[in-house]
C-alpha cells in the first residue's frame, strides 16, 4: 500500500452522469475546489472540509468518494494484508452497515465475491458488530424514480466502492450516503421523470445563471423551474437532506453545522427573476405544485394548466428549457413532429431575443424546430442517450 499522505488532504472524486465532467469540473472550481474533470466524474485534492461543500452545494455531482486505499495484488494473501491496513475506524462506526460494490477488470483477483469477503473480513476485524450489507448493482445509480422519503444517514448503509483494474485495487468510501440528486422533494412525479441532477445540468449548460427570466412550457412534475428557483434564490441544493459522512468517527459536526447556517445566511428571500412552469397534464401542475412546495420555493414558480399554443408573450431575455417527449417508441416521433413544430412557431412568436435549452433524443424531431442549435453536452435520461441543445430565438 502506498504511504498515507498528511491526513488533512483527501483524494476526493465526484461522479458524475456521462457528459457532465467538465461542467461539474467547472462548478466545483466556482467553489474553490481545485478540480479537474476525468472520465467519469471530477477529481481533486482537498481536506474534509472540501468533500463537505461539494456535498452540499454541487447542484451536478451524483456522489462524492473520497480515496482511503490504493494498492497492488494479485493474489489473496496480498489483498489481505492490504485491507488490514486501511484506516478503517476512520469512516466506519460499531454498529455500522457496510455494503462493499467491487468490480474487477484484466486483474488475477477477478471474483467479485471474493474480493468483498476479504474486505468485510478486515472491516470486521477492526470494528466490532459491523453488518454486512448484500451489494445493489452499479445501475441502480441511474434509476429515475422518486424519493418517497429520504432517510437519514443514521441508520443507512455506508458504501465503500472497490475497483481492481491491472492488478490495482483501488478503494474508496462513499461521502455522500443517498445520491446527490435526491434533494428530498421530487416525491411526486409525472410521465417521463427527469432527474434533479439532470435539471440543473440543462440550465448550468445553457449558462443560466438566475438572472434572467425562465420558462418551461412542458415541465412536467417541475424539475427543471424549481432546479432553477433553487439557482435563484442561491439555496444549496444539498441544504435539508443528510450525508454519508456525518456518520463518520472523526468528522466535527460543528463544522458541518458552520458551514449549513453560512449557506443558509446567504440565500435570497426570493427568486429577482419570474420562473414559469407549465403542462397540458393538469396532474403534472399538481405534482409540480406538491414537488415545488417541498423544496420551499413554490411561491417562486408561477405553475399552470397550459398547452404550448397558450404560451404567453414576454419581451426582453430569457431562457425556454425544457425536457420534451423523445419519441424512442416505435410510432412515436411521427405524432411529436408536429409538437416540435409548433414549439418551434410559437418560440419564434412570443419569445423573440429569448433561448432555447432542450433535452432531446432524436436529431429528426429538432429539426422540426427551425433553429439553429448548438449541441454543449451528451449524456444520457433514463438509459436513453440525450444531448442538450441551445439556440437564439429570432423573430417570425
Amino acid at each position: 500500500m502506498k504511504p498515507s499522505k498528511k491526513l488533512n488532504q483527501l483524494d476526493a472524486f465526484a461522479v458524475t452522469a456521462p457528459g457532465l465532467e467538465h461542467l461539474c469540473a467547472a462548478e466545483l472550481t466556482a467553489l474553490g475546489l481545485r478540480a479537474r474533470a476525468v472520465d467519469g466524474g471530477v477529481e481533486w485534492r482537498g481536506t474534509l472540509e472540501s468533500v463537505m461543500r461539494a456535498n452540499l452545494w454541487s447542484r451536478l455531482a451524483s456522489r462524492v468518494l473520497v480515496r482511503v486505499a490504493e494498492f497492488r495484488a494479485k493474489a489473496f494473501f496480498e489483498l489481505e494484508l492490504n485491507a488490514k491496513k486501511i484506516p478503517w475506524s476512520r469512516h466506519v462506526a460499531p454498529g455500522t452497515t457496510v455494503e462493499f460494490r467491487v468490480t474487477c477488470r484484466k486483474s488475477k483477483l477477478y471474483h467479485t465475491d471474493a474480493v468483498a469477503q476479504r474486505f468485510a473480513e478486515a472491516l470486521g476485524n477492526a470494528v466490532r458488530d459491523v453488518r454486512i450489507a448484500k451489494a445493489t448493482p452499479e445501475a441502480d445509480d441511474e434509476s429515475n424514480g422518486s424519493v418517497k422519503k429520504l432517510k437519514s444517514a443514521k441508520g443507512a448503509k455506508q458504501l465503500f466502492v472497490v475497483r481492481f483494474l491491472h492488478d490495482v485495487a483501488t478503494v474508496s468510501v462513499d461521502a455522500s450516503g443517498a445520491l446527490l440528486h435526491m434533494r428530498g422533494y421530487r416525491q411526486a412525479l409525472a410521465k417521463a421523470p427527469l432527474r434533479e441532477t439532470l435539471a440543473a445540468a440543462t440550465l448550468l449548460g445553457a449558462g443560466w445563471d438566475g438572472t434572467t427570466p425562465l420558462t418551461d412550457p412542458m415541465c412536467g412534475a417541475g424539475t427543471i423551474p424549481i432546479e432553477a428557483a433553487l439557482i435563484a434564490r442561491r439555496i444549496a441544493p444539498g441544504r435539508d437532506r443528510s450525508f454519508g459522512f456525518l456518520e463518520w468517527p472523526e468528522v466535527d459536526r460543528g463544522q458541518w453545522s458552520a458551514m449549513l447556517d453560512q449557506a443558509k445566511a446567504g440565500e435570497l428571500a426570493a427568486s429577482a427573476v419570474r420562473i414559469t412552469g407549465s403542462d397540458r397534464d393538469a396532474g403534472a401542475i399538481t405534482a409540480a405544485k406538491a414537488n415545488a412546495e417541498r423544496a420551499g420555493v413554490l411561491n417562486d414558480i408561477e405553475l399552470e394548466v397550459r398547452s404550448i399554443s397558450a404560451m404567453d408573450a414576454a419581451e426582453g431575455t430569457g431562457l425556454v428549457a425544457s425536457n420534451p417527449p423523445y419519441g424512442v417508441r416505435v410510432g412515436e416521433a411521427e405524432k411529436l413532429r408536429d409538437l416540435y413544430a409548433q414549439l418551434g412557431n410559437v418560440l419564434r412568436a412570443r419569445r423573440p431575443g429569448w433561448r432555447l435549452a432542450l433535452l432531446s433524443a432524436d436529431r429528426q424531431l429538432e429539426r422540426q424546430l427551425h433553429l439553429e442549435l448548438e449541441e454543449r453536452l451528451t449524456t444520457r435520461n433514463g438509459g436513453i442517450p440525450v444531448h442538450l441543445v441551445v439556440a437564439a430565438i429570432p423573430g417570425e
